[in-house]
């Protein structure tokens, strides 16, 4: 990874209890797909978990898109993002992953990580 765009450990929620904190503040930005939980973290920088149920998304190809889209907006965006905490959250079934789901998935999570309050 170059530079400081990487997706390394210290950017990531990974203890249940990273992600407890987050749900328990109950903020939250609501999208079409996905809920973007977040909590400040009075860090350094913003950090990102995911939680993409298998309910939602059977095929677990279907998760990982989700998940790899997520990531790479959220490598993207930090450096102009909070110090949160922020949980990405699928709210609504995927039946199927094409090209055109991708860019309104990316254009989705964009639009949440541009919501976070200052």
């Amino acid at each position: 990874m170059a530079g400081n765009a990487g997706f390394g450990a210290n950017r990531r929620l990974r203890e249940t209890e990273e992600f407890g904190a987050v749900f328990a503040l109950r903020r939250v930005l609501r999208g079409e797909r996905f809920n973007l939980h977040y909590r400040p973290n009075g860090g350094a920088s913003a950090r990102l978990g995911l939680v993409i149920a298998k309910k939602l998304a059977r095929r677990s190809v279907w998760r990982n898109a989700i998940k790899r889209t997520g990531r790479e907006a959220f490598r993207l965006a930090r450096t102009q993002l909070p110090a949160m905490d922020l949980v990405l959250r699928l709210a609504k079934p995927v039946t199927a992953v094409d090209a055109a789901s991708r860019l309104a998935w990316r254009a989705e999570i964009d639009a949440l990580l541009a919501k976070l309050p200052r």
